[in-house]
């Protein structure tokens, strides 16, 4: 009895799945908040500098409280090619003469300026507080806010190879409980931040726990249904991420200081960290480890919940979880064998799958990088781009379903790519075309995130699936620090960030073609079985004609002589007709 049967044999997809499912879909709706957080968080109002005001140089002392204030800052902050005031600099004297509409000055970029020495005035019509305005990171300071988001992306990166690397090792469960308490303590910090360097370090660790909820989280919905609903399972997962989308945008526009907007999206996490202590650890995990008397303690859990009490006893480590998982075999090796990130490649079929998903998640914040830039108004194409994931997801998991996750992913990474370098032959000023195309590839980008983050779980096996999502984690938050430098090319060859931005997600669905099917197939427990089932595969595949020619040659007397296997299945199909 395998332990696919052996779940099924439990309650399959029972009450305890679906409880289970539910509360690790919670926290997924608030990952959207925390990951896209700082689109509000750190929005940059319209400012120019405090406009300086020098008595001695004011030819009416009472006229500075006469002026309107378009009017004083017409003779304060020299415009910019938009007549609007200029963000960085200002006039180091007030250049009266500008408010008398009849003078003629003939080079106003001769006017000294000098740089914003008593601060910024921002706009607060739409946002009240930010981190921009809280801490002036404008003018010179622009960059600490793309550094920010970077510190972010590198604690993501971090997270995903510590908390892979120690899942593997210690259990998914308790790292998962571990990285909620991380998540509501490092978010509600980052909301009390003192100063930009503390809010980089809160950042940096907040993104690590949203590392590890990610990976932990998938891995137990996964390791605790059974395969026929693992499709089902990821997408409900994908469309809370889109649902929490939805749902920050609404939070930002209804609380738009940033400091209350932080500490919305991240006290729920006490919550889900107080019912997370409910979860129960993957069986499976527990069997590698070496403790089969627990896996079999919640297997009769589950049971119970699921109201199948009476196979729950039944169940016991010497006889079902023998059998089900050849225990000491396993056992020995995990005892004997610390597994690290080298058994990523140390074996070839399993190097295989690392490189070439490696590749596959590369592609994705490259490609996201340029879907953002195509002259529509930025809440419109928000909102639209948030849409299309529904139907987009909702057709992948009947390709992931009946199809397969192979075809899927492949699929959609290539046709993503084409939209983008279509987008190279398309004018600037057609607006609406350009817009359908990026629509599109959002699409099958949201179409191939859906299906990733089931199938690196199906392909590697237990002993090292934390640490090989850790790796495909790792590799696409490279992507999302590469991304950044690719668009900077377009200032010596403009159309060079698209070709590369389309050219990416293209070779990744390429190499995700040599990826094995997983399809209905039972999750693997060890590296050994990952390569035997490969090899297996290409023996049943050499074996189908052997099979034929000995079935065609099975013919009576007088078609004996006939050696070529067609020729005789030919004759035996004809013997068959006339029968």
């Amino acid at each position: 009895m395998s332990f696919a049967e052996l779940l099924d044999h439990v309650g399959g997809m029972g009450r305890f799945q679906i409880i289970y499912v539910i509360l690790l879909a919670i926290p997924v709706f608030m990952m959207a908040s925390h990951n896209l957080l700082q689109n509000f968080t750190a929005a940059t109002s319209e400012h120019h500098c405090h406009v300086h005001i020098n008595i001695s140089n004011t030819p009416d002392t009472n006229l500075t409280g006469k002026l309107a204030a378009k009017d004083l800052l017409r003779v304060s902050i020299p415009m910019d090619s938009k007549l609007q005031p200029e963000k960085c600099h200002r006039f180091v004297t007030m250049q009266w003469q500008l408010l008398d509409s009849n003078a003629t000055i003939t080079n106003l970029t001769k006017l000294e300026t000098e740089p914003c020495a008593d601060g910024w005035v921002y706009d607060k019509s739409i946002f009240t507080s930010t981190i921009i305005t809280e801490w002036d990171l404008v003018c010179d300071f622009r960059q600490l806010k793309q550094m920010a988001q970077s510190i972010y992306m590198a604690g993501i990166l971090v997270g995903g190879i510590i908390f892979g690397g120690l899942s593997d090792r210690f259990g998914r469960r308790s790292i998962l409980i571990w990285c909620y308490f991380q998540m509501a303590v490092t978010g509600t910090c980052t909301a009390f931040s003192p100063s930009f360097t503390a809010y980089c370090i809160f950042r940096f660790l907040t993104g690590m726990a949203f590392s590890g909820i990610v990976m932990n989280g998938v891995s137990l919905s996964v390791e605790w249904t059974p395969t026929r609903t693992r499709a089902i399972v990821g997408t409900t997962y994908g469309y809370c991420y889109t649902t929490g989308q939805f749902i920050l945008a609404g939070m930002a526009y209804a609380i738009p200081n940033w400091r209350w907007l932080q500490l919305v999206v991240s006290l729920p996490f006490f919550i889900i960290f107080i019912y997370s202590w409910w979860f129960a650890e993957s069986a499976r995990w527990l069997v590698i480890a070496g403790r089969p008397d627990e896996a079999v303690k919640q297997l009769q859990r589950v049971a119970r919940i699921n109201r199948k009490k009476e196979e729950g006893d039944k169940l016991n480590s010497e006889v079902r979880l023998d059998q089900a998982m050849s225990t000491s075999k396993i056992l020995q090796r995990w005892l004997l064998h610390s597994y690290t990130f080298i058994d990523l490649v140390r074996t070839p079929v399993v190097r295989q799958i690392s490189f070439c998903l490696s590749f596959v998640c590369f592609a994705y914040y490259g490609l996201a990088m340029d879907l953002q830039n195509f002259g529509v108004n930025i809440f419109l194409i928000q909102l639209i781009f948030g849409a299309v994931d529904f139907p987009a997801k909702f057709i992948s998991v009947l390709t992931i379903s009946f199809v397969g996750r192979r075809f899927t992913q492949a699929l959609a990474l290539i046709l993503a790519g084409l939209s983008i370098l279509a987008n190279i032959f398309v004018p600037q000023d057609l607006k609406t075309l350009r817009t359908v195309l990026a629509v599109f590839g959002k699409g099958c980008l949201a179409a191939s995130f859906n299906c990733v983050y089931l199938y690196t779980s199906e392909l590697y096996p237990t002993v090292i699936r934390q640490t090989g999502m850790g790796l495909t984690n790792t590799m696409s938050r490279l992507g999302s620090i590469i991304a950044p430098l690719v668009k900077m090319l377009e200032e010596y060859i403009p159309f060079l960030p698209l070709i590369i931005y389309g050219a990416a997600p293209i070779i990744s669905g390429v190499a995700a073609t040599f990826l094995p099917e997983t399809l209905n197939v039972p999750l693997p427990e060890t590296i050994e079985e990952v390569e035997t089932r490969l090899v297996e595969s290409i023996g049943r595949q050499e074996q189908e004609p052997r099979l034929l020619q000995q079935q065609a040659l099975s013919l009576p007397a007088p078609y004996a002589h006939l050696t070529n296997w067609s020729e005789s299945l030919f004759i035996q199909g004809v013997l068959i007709s006339r029968n």
